[in-house]
């Protein structure tokens, strides 16, 4: 649980510093036999700031909470 904790920590500071990412995918417009029309997807995955606080917290407990080995 701990290295879990570790890695939620982790994530949740990128997404504190980080509101999401870009990406472009590219689809088939037209597909008429030997002709095909394609045009470039901008695509978007945002999500709020106090998010990645959250996930932070929560990777925080559960690193204090573990138990030592």
């Amino acid at each position: 649980m701990r290295t879990f904790g570790i890695v939620l920590i982790v994530v949740g500071l990128i997404m504190l510093f980080v509101p999401g990412f870009d990406f472009i995918t590219r689809e088939k417009v037209i597909d008429a036999g030997p002709i095909q029309v394609t045009a470039d997807k901008k695509n978007e995955i945002g999500w709020p700031t106090y998010a990645g606080g959250v996930v932070a917290a929560i990777g925080l407990v559960l690193v204090i909470t573990a138990k030592k080995k």
